[in-house]
Formats: C-alpha cells, sequence, structure tokens
C-alpha cells in the first residue's frame, strides 16, 4: 500500500486503485495528482488488464482540494496557477485514456475534482446515500478542469444548474441523469462491483478495449461518407482478427472462447 494510493493486482486480468486517504476524505493535493497520473500510465500499457476499479477507502470516495494544499496555491502567481492546473488536467485526461474499461466505485461524498474522476469511470456504481457536489463556485473558483468529463457523463443542461449553483445532489438524482449507472447499498456495493467485473473480464480483451474507443471517436461526430467508411472498416478488421473468429467459432461450437479459462 502506498502512502496516497493503494493499488494491487486482486484477480487475473484486474487492477484496483483506491484513493488512500481517509483522514482527509481522500482529497487531492499534488502527490495524489502525480500518483494517479504514473499509476494508470502505467496501467494503460499492461497488456494482460481488462478492467480497472477506481475507489476509496474511508467514509468519502473523494471531497476535492486539499485544505493545507489550497493554502500553499492561495500564495501562488498565475504562471504557478497555469502549471499546477495543468498538472491536474493531464491527470484527469491520462485516466480518461485508459485504454481498458474503468468501473468507479462511490461509496460515500463525490465533490469538487472528485466528481471529476467519477466522470471519467466507463461504467459508476454508487451507494444510494452518497452525494454529489460541484462546489466551486462557492469558493469563488469554477470546475474548469474536470468539465470537459463532467459535461459528458452529466449532460449539458444538469451540468449548467449545478455548477453554477453549487448545489449538493443525491446519488439517485445522479442516477436519474445518467450519470451514475448503478444504485446499490453500502452491504452490496462490492458485490455489484464484482459482477460488472467479471462480466468485462469475460469478454473480448480487444473488442472491449475497441468499444471503448468506438464510443470516443463517434460521440458527437456527424455521420458522413467518412464515418460509415470507418465504421465499417473497424467491424471488418475485428471480425478478421484472431479474437474475432475465435469468438465466433466458440459461440458457433457452444464453446467457452480462448480468452477465458476452459473447463
Amino acid at each position: 500500500m502506498s502512502e496516497v494510493l493503494d493499488v494491487s493486482r486482486p484477480a487475473p486480468h484486474v487492477a484496483r486503485v483506491w484513493l488512500n486517504r481517509p483522514d482527509v476524505r481522500n482529497a487531492f493535493n499534488d502527490d495524489v495528482i502525480a500518483a494517479l497520473t504514473a499509476t494508470f500510465e502505467t496501467l494503460s500499457k499492461d497488456e494482460d488488464l481488462r478492467v480497472v476499479v477506481l475507489g476509496a477507502h474511508g467514509k468519502a470516495f473523494c471531497a476535492g482540494a486539499d485544505l493545507n494544499w489550497m493554502k500553499t496555491m492561495a500564495g501562488y502567481s498565475w504562471d504557478q496557477n497555469r502549471a499546477d492546473a495543468q498538472r491536474l488536467a493531464d491527470m484527469l485526461w491520462t485516466l480518461d485514456q485508459c485504454p481498458v474499461p474503468v468501473v468507479g466505485r462511490i461509496q460515500g461524498d463525490c465533490y469538487a475534482g472528485g466528481m471529476g474522476l467519477a466522470a471519467i469511470c466507463d461504467v459508476l456504481v454508487a451507494v444510494e446515500g452518497a452525494t454529489f457536489c460541484l462546489s466551486e463556485a462557492r469558493l469563488g473558483l469554477l470546475p474548469a478542469t474536470i468539465s470537459p468529463y463532467v459535461v459528458r457523463a452529466l449532460g449539458e443542461q444538469a451540468s449548467r444548474r449545478y455548477m453554477v449553483t453549487a448545489e449538493r445532489f443525491s446519488a439517485v438524482r445522479a442516477h436519474a441523469l445518467g450519470m451514475v449507472h448503478e444504485l446499490a447499498t453500502p452491504e452490496t456495493l462490492d458485490a455489484r462491483v464484482d459482477e460488472i467485473v467479471a462480466t468485462l473480464v469475460a469478454n473480448g480483451p480487444k473488442a472491449a478495449r475497441e468499444c471503448k474507443r468506438l464510443v470516443r471517436d463517434v460521440s458527437g461526430v456527424p455521420v458522413t461518407a467518412e464515418l460509415r467508411g470507418e465504421t465499417a472498416r473497424r467491424i471488418a478488421d475485428i471480425r478478421a482478427s484472431d479474437e474475432g473468429r475465435e469468438g465466433l467459432q466458440s459461440f458457433l461450437g457452444k464453446r467457452a472462447p480462448g480468452w477465458l479459462p476452459q473447463a
């Protein structure tokens, strides 16, 4: 276990990354940003990996920026603020670009920068009692670096409201808005996350990565002749690949595909 992160490989093809500062509600500082960046850079290069679970120890998922870190930033020059914000923006981008699905496990409050972490997750599971908040405007700030991911996950209209009001809203509300995919009780949270992880591990490893990339590449793009041609090329590529052929042959032969343990 590291000082700020708890990183483990609890099962084949699965990585678990836990924020590990429960005494400060897993708030961000320079160390957390650097550790998350380095960890996800390493995980993104792991060809054996099929899923990452992103969670946190303690009662809160992430309370946003660490107060001591914010006190330090209060004396920064513009150039220092710009460099600091760039590190956070680059960390979020690194997590968002992870080639395998990321499953978010939200066991408690998720505020400010924590919402940026939640928003990059491909599947988000939250306990019903968790609270979300884009709290920056209360401090005279704005959620700039997390905004591309939050607006994408929460939707533009809901983001308009919750960014400008800085209101808290429930996990139930986040689920109704589409940001949270699954709600759970504290007792069922881990079991539900494990079920989703097992589903992802059972899928074709290359297909899962390509599905994630496909969503990113076609979202918001006009359906032009070029896009139609590109999507046709992609399905042809994977049909003709070893994994695609094995998947079809195993389905027709009523057996487990080669990427799963054989009975």
